[in-house]
């Protein structure tokens, strides 16, 4: 059955089931994403990263409530949790910390499992958030596994993305490390209450120098010395420097300052136009990736490049969805 024109109507038991058929990757799903991908393009999506025991489930829980008491916005949560290698079974237990949003019709949560998936998602994720996209919540938050050193999937994802620390997980070189601390946009100390939080934060500002070196002035033999910052072109848009804050998630500690900074983000990103930018290469992505499942599949040879350009930009147009565009190309190009 096809739940698309409910999911458009708000019924929450269509789209309730429509996601299980997603995640399933039903022959129903994909008929159901194609009707719906018109209607995507709006939410903001906000992934949360980080590794486990950081408190990103807690995180989310209080986000979502200040997204929804103090802005008044639909808000989606998709949390995914490991599957076992021995079982295949999995928890999915990390809406057990977001008890306080139940019964708030404004908030949908659906929890899934990677099955299997490496890079701190699953394979379904993004179609998952497509679904909420289209159905009207103004935020989807997606809350990856506790994610190592690489699993950064969720920055091609999401338009902003948080990684959580927290004190004790590190020294100094754990922080210049390459990875995850990378594709952070805001970066949050969590557990901020604990001891160590000065070390982590140093630690922190001190990847964010080695990343977007500033303007320094230091004493050297009693001499005022200064670092010149890298001049910057007067007709680009200011850089983006992730700012670091601290949270105490259980009791609800910068979590107004937090949203604040995620404004801020959004707003650098419509002025900048990154949010087009970071659409696109998404979307890229998923195009590609659709295309090179299809010719392994078929074995068929490499579709030109002109034809996947032309059928790139029609997608981000919102005129054909990925899976529609696939097809044309396999079948040698569009109607």
């Amino acid at each position: 059955m096809n739940y698309s024109q409910s999911v458009l109507n708000g019924d929450r038991l269509s789209l309730a089931r429509l996601l299980t058929q997603v995640e399933n990757d039903s022959p129903e799903s994909r008929a159901a994403l194609i009707e719906l991908f018109p209607h995507t393009g709006k939410a903001h999506l906000i992934g949360v990263t980080g590794a486990p025991g950081t408190g990103k489930s807690s995180l989310v829980n209080q986000l979502a409530l200040h997204f929804r008491k103090i802005q008044n916005k639909r808000v989606a949560i998709i949390a995914v949790d490991p599957s076992s290698p021995f079982t295949g079974g999995a928890v999915l237990g990390d809406r057990v910390r977001m008890r306080d949003l139940s019964g708030d019709t404004g908030v949908f949560i659906r929890s899934m499992a990677t099955r299997g998936s490496l890079g701190g998602l699953a394979q379904s994720t993004a179609n998952m958030s497509q679904v909420f996209d289209a159905a009207g919540f103004d935020i989807v938050i997606i809350e990856t596994v506790g994610a190592g050193q690489s699993e950064v999937d969720v920055a091609r994802l999401a338009h902003t993305t948080l990684v959580v620390e927290a004190p004790g997980l590190g020294d100094d070189i754990q922080a210049i490390k390459a990875g995850i601390l990378e594709v952070a946009d805001i970066l949050v100390i969590n557990k901020s209450d604990r001891p160590g939080v000065e070390n982590t934060e140093k630690a922190l500002k001190s990847m964010l120098d080695l990343a977007h070196p500033t303007e320094r002035v230091f004493q050297h033999h009693g001499q005022i010395m200064r670092t010149a910052a890298p001049k910057q072109d007067s007709l680009s848009a200011p850089m983006w420097i992730p700012p670091i804050l601290r949270t105490v998630a259980t009791e609800g500690k910068g979590i107004a300052e937090l949203a604040e900074s995620i404004a801020g983000h959004v707003a650098h990103l419509t002025h900048s136009g990154d949010w087009a930018v970071r659409d696109r290469a998404r979307l890229e992505v998923e195009l590609d990736a659709l295309i090179r499942e299809t010719l392994v599949n078929r074995f068929r040879e490499n579709v030109p490049q002109k034809q996947v350009d032309d059928a790139l930009e029609r997608i981000i147009q919102r005129e054909l969805s990925p899976w529609e565009a696939v097809k044309s190309l396999m079948n040698g190009g569009y109607k």
